[in-house]
C-alpha cells in the first residue's frame, strides 16, 4: 500500500496493478503523486503536474 507524502493517507491500489513511473492522485488532499518504487511502496510529489497547472493558469489569465 502506498502512502500520499503530503497527508500521509493510504492509498488504496494495488502494487501489481502500477509500475515505476506512474503518477497516482491523493483521494484525501488531491496531491499528484509519481511512483517512484514499487517494492517497497515509495511515491514523489509529482513536480511535472505542477508546472502544468501554473502553464495552464497563466494562460487563462491572458485571455
Amino acid at each position: 500500500m502506498f502512502q500520499c507524502t503530503e497527508c500521509k493517507a493510504n492509498i488504496d491500489v494495488e502494487l501489481d496493478e502500477v509500475d515505476e513511473g506512474d503518477i497516482l492522485s491523493c483521494d484525501e488532499c488531491g496531491a499528484v503523486l509519481r511512483v517512484l518504487s514499487v517494492d517497497p511502496p515509495e511515491l514523489e510529489i509529482d513536480e511535472d503536474s505542477d508546472d502544468f497547472d501554473e502553464e495552464e493558469e497563466e494562460e487563462e489569465e491572458t485571455w
